[in-house]
């Protein structure tokens, strides 16, 4: 990807110097992040271009999802866009250098702002050994990583998605907090683990499945990942394409589930994720719930100033609360919004 490449050239020249952007700081999974934004994981497979990134205003970045082995991923053409809607539709396919490769960047590389590592399962193994993977890919990984993304809702890889049934994702997840636990006993190291969902759930599915992450006690939820429904854009042609569609039609969606969850699990953090693509539809997903924010087809179409747009934008919204930090003017606006007042600060463009 082009764009990879000229963020690993401006990763050599930033020199550790980042743009200028709001200072918003936010505590969550026991991570200290300078602002809520975050870069979602598949933009950065392989941990290429983490300087450039960092450089350009990001609180945070979640690289991968990687593999315990590399894999080509999907035959091309693989990505589509929907430029009128400012969508995408991929199916890529987990296409990656494998754990050792990212392992290896990460061991060396200075890391500017906190970094996630998203982990899947190769496309060939089977689901009975799905958990080998994700186990594997945690030992290699969570040494370097200030936080570990379990991707469980791709849906690009054949029966992933059933990893989110109730007894596959207790199994999975406890396998890795086992795992977790004696990386801690042995480094004194406590590493997060946050569970990506998908928005393509029936109520009672969903709901069971929260009933799961509050069971084993999961440090954040990230919602949502790719839809396989096709909201607002069934009409056009390419929309026939198979794969995962982001950008701007998931917004609403991904509200509504990062809603539920955090009804469901208040003390959870979520990380806010599809169809933000201005700071107007980033406050909507924090008013919503979220903590923390992603972005990925939004920088597509909008390019890199989309970061600090968003990040002024959210700061002009906590100014107009008459508040002095982001967490005392996200908790006055949910107080305001759950009451029936419509704050001025929604209203801001």
């Amino acid at each position: 990807m082009a764009a990879l490449v000229a963020l690993r050239v401006l990763g050599l020249f930033a020199g550790g110097k980042r743009a200028k952007a709001p200072r918003l700081p936010v505590t969550a999974m026991g991570l200290e992040f300078g602002n809520p934004l975050g870069l979602a994981a598949g933009f950065d497979k392989n941990g290429c271009a983490i300087q450039g990134l960092a450089a350009l205003g990001f609180g945070f970045l979640e690289v991968g999802t990687v593999t315990p082995r590399a894999q080509p991923g999907n035959p091309r053409p693989r990505l589509f866009r929907l430029a009128e809607q400012r969508a995408l539709i991929n199916r890529l396919g987990f296409n990656n250098d494998g754990m050792d490769q990212l392992a290896a960047r990460l061991r060396t590389s200075r890391r500017p702002v906190p970094i996630g590592v998203n982990i899947g399962k190769n496309r060939d193994t089977p689901l009975p050994r799905a958990v080998d993977d994700y186990r594997l890919g945690f030992a290699a990984l969570a040494p370097y990583a200030d936080y570990i993304t379990v991707n469980l809702s791709s849906p690009n890889t054949p029966g992933l998605r059933a990893l989110q049934e109730p007894e596959r994702a207790r199994e999975l997840l406890g396998a890795l907090y086992e795992d977790r636990a004696a990386l801690e006993r042995r480094s004194g190291r406590r590493v997060p683990i946050a569970v990506k969902i998908a928005p393509d759930f029936a109520p009672e599915t969903l709901e069971t499945l929260l009933c799961v992450l509050k069971e084993v006690a999961c440090d954040a939820v990230i919602a949502t990942n790719t839809t396989v429904e096709r909201p607002g854009v069934g009409h056009l042609r390419t929309a026939t394409e198979q794969g995962g569609l982001s950008g701007a039609p998931l917004g609403p969606r991904a509200r509504e589930i990062i809603s539920k969850v955090f009804k469901a699990l208040p003390e959870i953090p979520i990380i806010g994720v599809g169809g933000i693509v201005d700071a107007a539809e980033a406050w909507k997903h924090l008013l919503a719930g979220a903590s923390l924010l992603q972005i990925y087809t939004g920088l597509i179409y909008e390019g890199p100033g989309l970061v600090h747009t968003i990040l002024a934008g959210l700061g002009d919204r906590v100014r107009a609360t008459g508040h002095d930090d982001f967490a005392s003017a996200l908790s006055a606006a949910r107080r305001n919004l759950s009451s029936g007042e419509e704050p001025n600060m929604v209203k801001l463009s």
